[in-house]
């Protein structure tokens, strides 16, 4: 892979440059790529997908693959410098899915320059695999599919000592919580001009009383830690359609990070799930997702402390809501699924009353 150059433009993709690629990745053997097309994929805000179709000349490989580049949105491109987000997502697929058991794509390349801010992911088309949709949300039975495959992210690197030596995972510190506190002191403000009247009011107080005790919410992270997806929504999964694919596959990694790994299932079911029915289940949820970890080796992980921890953390949905809207680029979709995550998640910490516990 060292030899494949870096391009951070789907401009840039030609047959040549796919032909080294899926060679090298042992995708293709006796044929090259004579020639590709592109069209967009997806609706993510922080980065751009693409999906390639080839035409080859002898021996084929995949007909499609799907790059990921750099967002042509320069206000989403700037929020990555400082959040990482292409480095981590990158490294990821350099140096940790192959030591986990969750299902993701698989990628032919991952090339990252950090200084210039430019990557490139080449990967297997999911399709016929459709995306989920964060406004509608999920039923029952997909966020027990959901919870099952998260216990297979952190099960096998549970209390792993050695990813602490992964800088890009292992972000927290002192310093950086402190920024993020700023950060989002500083656009909580901002978030209700714009987003007030589409906030619930319940949620919105809620929310309020919350900012204000955000050092004591942002500075609780209770060991053992393991890989966090950090944004572990229906958004982020593709799933089985009649046509195929595979029953749920987890994309989007660039917020995985070093952490307790129930926030993945707090921030699931608070943005995913519809309040009614996380109300009713979510005990029976989070009991799954303690039986799966078990059944990976996990040891000396009680059940109340699992479940006190995923109410402590219901909180994620929203913070990440808060955040992610003012500084990503403004779209419809993206105003409406930033509302549908804090309305759930503002609801989910009320009913959990998530903000008595921040005393104890």
């Amino acid at each position: 892979m060292s030899d494949i150059p870096l391009i951070s433009h789907p401009d840039q993709v030609t047959a040549e440059w796919l032909t080294d690629v899926l060679v090298a990745a042992g995708a293709l053997e006796d044929g090259r790529v004579t020639d590709v097309t592109s069209r967009s994929v997806g609706t993510g805000q922080v980065g751009d997908s693409i999906r390639f179709t080839l035409t080859y000349d002898g021996e084929p490989g995949p007909a499609t693959v799907v790059g990921k580049f750099p967002a042509e949105d320069e206000t989403s491109r700037a929020s990555s410098v400082a959040t990482r987000t292409y480095e981590i997502e990158t490294r990821f697929y350099q140096q940790l899915r192959d030591r986990v058991d969750i299902t993701t794509p698989e990628p032919y390349v991952a090339l990252i320059d950090v200084e210039a801010n430019e990557f490139v992911l080449l990967m297997n088309d999911l399709a016929p695999a459709e995306q989920g949709d964060q406004m509608r949300g999920c039923d029952v039975a997909t966020a027990e599919l959901a919870v099952d495959e998260i216990a297979r992210l952190h099960a096998p690197v549970w209390d792993d000592s050695t990813l602490a030596d992964l800088e890009w995972l292992n972000r927290a510190s002192d310093d950086g919580q402190g920024f993020y506190i700023q950060l989002l002191s500083m656009l909580f403000p901002g978030f209700l001009d714009r987003y007030g009247d589409r906030v619930e009011p319940a949620v919105v107080a809620e929310g309020t009383a919350m900012m204000k005790r955000l050092g004591d919410y942002i500075s609780y992270r209770p060991e053992p830690f393991t890989a966090v997806h950090g944004d572990f929504r229906v958004d982020n999964m593709l799933f089985a359609t009649e046509a195929g694919g595979a029953a749920l596959t987890t994309v989007d990694w660039q917020t995985v990070a070093l952490g307790p790994g129930i926030t993945d299932v707090s921030y699931l079911l608070g943005t995913s799930l519809l309040p009614d029915e996380r109300g009713s289940h979510e005990r029976a949820l989070v009991e799954r997702y303690h039986q799966n970890l078990l059944a990976g080796g996990v040891t000396e992980y009680a059940f109340e402390t699992c479940w006190n921890d995923y109410r402590r953390f219901a909180f994620s949905g929203f913070l990440m809501a808060v955040g992610a809207s003012m500084i990503v680029g403004q779209t419809d979709r993206g105003d409406e699924m930033f509302m549908a995550m804090a309305n759930r998640s503002g609801r989910m910490a009320i009913e959990l009353d998530t903000l008595a516990m921040l005393d104890s």
